[in-house]
């Protein structure tokens, strides 16, 4: 469970603000994106295999997961979004990543 968020910084401006266990394939997340009320995805890329980048916004706020060392990555555009927002985004996606269920998928 997630209780305290990143803040670095990116070269971009955006924020990396949390970490979670890469547990399912690339496309069950984007699909689980879908299921967060009011999110609209706007850009999808992957390699298919190895790598993806997903966009969306939510909340005014523009949103970056990418996968890495095992690891999904998640980024805010705006570094001063509310910790609230930040959480309850990650409240979302941990209900994916963070499932019994998901512990021994590769």
């Amino acid at each position: 469970m997630i209780n305290e968020l990143f803040d670095m910084r990116m070269n971009d401006g955006s924020r990396h603000f949390a970490d979670m266990p890469e547990t399912v394939f690339f496309d069950e997340v984007a699909d689980h994106a879908e299921k967060l009320s009011g999110a609209e995805i706007t850009r999808f890329i992957t390699d298919g295999v190895i790598e993806m980048w997903l966009d969306l916004k939510w909340r005014d706020n523009e949103f970056s997961i990418n996968n890495q060392f095992g690891d999904y990555w998640f980024f805010v555009t705006d570094p001063d979004c509310p910790d609230e927002i930040l959480l309850e985004f990650c409240s979302h996606f941990r209900k994916l990543l963070e499932s019994p269920e998901n512990e021994t998928k590769e």
